[in-house]
């Protein structure tokens, strides 16, 4: 299963980041180990969590570190110590027994870390390396888009609203065009009524500039 996992490191994330990677310092292992240990844990590649030690949580924990390191040539020193009874008698044969004989047991730290890494090891890394670049960019590519369609989006909103205050204030003047034809044709209509009344001298009507009919008084 392709580890493909994102999101953001929590707070417990780097607690287990922390006591993995100092666990195996202290065993003698490698870090490598350690982040493949926490990414099988975490479903995050060997190289995320690689670079979250290196990046965010290793400053925080440099005393913790001194510590395990300490501990870890402790405890070679005690497993040196218990076998030089044992080697001791045939180094004696070939070579004086002196305190430089027996140094290659208590291997400084690089060396015991960078011992079990293989050729394989580090093409795996690196494959790991390259997953997580592609993946942020990306991301990244991904993320700019969301952000064009964003802006295009709140453009077209706000052309949209526009045309909407536009549409309303049209549809206003329409409704008031509107009212106005109504009370002509109901004064027309009116008018229409008294002549067939039979009313004898039919009245003259003007139209004034608003738009309203107006009875002109006989003999005008």
């Amino acid at each position: 299963m392709v580890k493909v996992r994102q999101d953001a490191w929590s707070h417990e994330d780097d607690l287990l980041l922390a006591e993995t990677v100092l666990r195996h310092i202290r065993e003698g292992s490698t870090q490598l180990n350690a982040f493949e240990e926490v990414g099988d844990k975490l479903n995050r590649t060997s190289a995320a969590c690689g670079f979250r030690w290196n990046a965010e949580v290793r400053t925080k924990y440099d005393n913790a570190i001194d510590l395990a390191k300490r501990q870890r040539k402790e405890k070679k020193r005690a497993l040196a110590g218990h076998s030089t009874r044992v080697i001791k008698p045939v180094a004696q044969i070939t070579a004086p027994s002196t305190e430089s004989d027996y140094q290659p047991l208590e291997q400084t730290p690089s060396v015991v870390e960078n011992a079990p890494i293989t050729m394989d090891t580090v093409i795996r890394f690196l494959k790991d390396v390259k997953k997580d670049y592609y993946a942020s960019n990306q991301s990244k590519a991904s993320l700019a888009q969301m952000q064009q369609e964003n802006t295009k989006l709140k453009e077209e909103v706000k052309e949209l609203s526009q045309q909407l205050k536009q549409t309303e204030s049209q549809l206003a003047t329409v409704q008031e065009d509107y009212q106005v034809f109504i009370q002509i044709m109901d004064r027309a209509r009116k008018m229409t009524v008294l002549e067939e009344s039979g009313v004898s001298s039919s009245p003259t009507f003007r139209m004034d500039k608003n738009g309203n009919l107006q009875q002109l008084a006989q003999g005008n």
